[in-house]
């Protein structure tokens, strides 16, 4: 179970409009987790092209 997404509204709900602190720490988690979902997105494997292409009928 991933709980980053949920870190990060905990603390987007206790950043105040007034504390560059937290926004400052709210900026860098939401930016680690966009290099976390590019990481994720690049790792996925290409598929070969004849995939899917056809299909088994045999019973």
């Amino acid at each position: 179970m991933d709980i980053s997404g949920v870190q990060t509204s905990v603390i987007a709900g206790n950043v105040g409009q007034n504390d560059p602190v937290g926004i400052s720490v709210l900026k860098k988690a939401m930016d680690i987790q966009e290099q976390t979902a590019i990481q994720l997105i690049q790792s996925i494997p290409e598929l070969p092209a004849n995939l899917g292409q056809n299909i088994n009928v045999k019973v």
